[in-house]
């Protein structure tokens, strides 16, 4: 536990919106139905170690059924699928610097547009503490990450071996050059990382800047709380969207919640959204490596349920629209207001339809406004972290893709196919 000064001083340093809200109560829960998904990917040796997270959508700069998905796959790196579900493309994550060294293991995945008139995909890999960086041509991608690419958070491979690594990422644009923003496994920190044109079409980065988001809190009664986790762990940041006109960057706390603040970490980020296991102590036994609630103290918020994982924003043309977020907890994902303070709009669930089954314990998640191919008004992709049918002692995961024009009917959503354009 840290000091109580620095509990307190944590506490006044960033902002909390709407201070104790009312315990948890039952909502209702839209249902939507999958229309593709994505072949099996299987966490053992016979199937590459590959365990989804999170998806990506390239969009074709002429004929949109051409658009491709991108989906990580940690120790499997990455795969790339077409708008029918179909695997066109396998690449591997890179090996083991040394024999006593982490392989990769590539986590989230975002795409820029324009770099140095070429189209990026750019990876954490939370194995190796780097980015990998791909251009991508007529739905192919090719790996231009320079030799010389640094770590992220560390100095030394054997830090890297031992200490805390990339892993949550989303990129940004702005009038200085294009960015990643990067969170760190197991600490509080985002970085902000500029990517950087190196010779022989290679693609380098540099750190920066840090922001570090508290791990404990002040609760309304005066009493401190910090997340529950294994000892010497802090509450970590995984999912995480840019609003790339408002240059807002939205990051989820896993076990806190949703902070907005600015895309360059300047500013006072605010917390405006909490799960509802927000404030519920806890204590960790390290015999079964879970973590054993007390009693719910109600100041936890009441649409996310532990943990607050992929974030996805849909543009609108007004300026106005959507933020998505996966409620892992429950299988949900919530919705809020683009704009203004997030007022939070409904919840909904990818259900099972015509022989594809639903999606569970979701991480990464993306939606885009633009017609893609058969999906004409806008395309939902969400990993699902317990893909069916199941087989004895094999993680299946894959990705579940659904019409955006479904997920709006459900929920009385706007559809805005001449919104904001990733082109643009």
């Amino acid at each position: 536990m840290r000091p109580l000064s620095r509990l307190l001083l944590a506490a006044l340093t960033f902002s909390l919106v709407g201070g104790a809200s009312l315990p948890a109560t039952s909502h209702s829960v839209s249902v939507v139905d999958p229309q593709v998904e994505t072949p099996a990917l299987y966490d053992d040796e016979a199937g590459g170690n590959s365990n989804g997270d999170d998806p990506a959508i390239w969009v074709h700069p002429s004929k949109s059924g051409k658009s491709v998905v991108i989906g990580t796959a940690k120790e499997g790196g990455l795969f790339v699928y077409n708008l029918d579900g179909q695997q066109i493309q396998h690449l591997a994550a890179p090996a083991a610097p040394g024999p006593d060294d982490e392989v990769g293991r590539f986590n989230n995945v975002d795409v820029t547009y324009g770099f140095g008139g070429r189209d990026l995909a750019v990876v954490s890999d939370r194995g190796r503490d780097q980015l990998r960086i791909y251009a991508i041509a007529n739905g192919q991608l090719t790996d231009v990450t320079d030799p010389a690419a640094p770590f992220v958070f560390n100095t030394t491979q054997q830090q890297v071996n031992d200490a805390e690594t990339a892993y949550g990422l989303a990129t940004w644009k702005d009038s200085t050059g294009t960015y990643a923003l990067v969170s760190r496994r197991h600490r509080t920190s985002i970085g902000l990382v500029k990517l950087l044109p190196k010779p022989n079409g290679k693609v380098g980065y540099q750190l920066v800047k840090t922001l570090n988001l508290p791990p404990s809190f002040t609760l309304p009664n005066g009493q401190s709380w910090t997340p529950c986790d294994e000892p010497g762990r802090e509450p970590q940041v995984e999912g995480m969207v840019v609003d790339q006109e408002k240059d807002v960057l939205y990051a989820a706390q896993e076990d806190v919640g949703i902070w907005r603040m600015r895309a360059d970490l300047t500013g006072t980020p605010v917390l405006m959204d909490k799960v509802r296991e927000y404030g519920v102590p806890a204590t960790y036994d390290p015999a079964t490596e879970e973590c054993t609630p007390g009693t719910d103290p109600g100041y936890g918020g009441q649409r996310l349920t532990a943990d607050a994982e992929g974030l996805t924003i849909y543009y609108r043309e007004d300026g106005k629209g959507y933020l998505l977020a996966s409620s892992q907890g429950d299988n949900t994902f919530a919705v809020y207001r683009r704009e203004g303070s997030n007022a939070y709009l409904g919840q909904f669930r990818i259900g099972s339809h015509n022989g594809i089954d639903g999606v569970e314990h979701s991480d990464g998640s993306t939606v885009l406004n633009v017609p893609l191919g058969d999906f004409e008004e806008g395309l939902f992709i969400s990993h699902d972290g317990a893909n069916t049918p199941t087989t004895p002692d094999r993680e299946n995961t894959n990705f579940k893709f659904a019409d955006w024009s479904d997920i709006a009917d459900e929920l009385d959503l706007d559809v805005d196919t001449d919104g904001w354009d990733p082109r643009d």
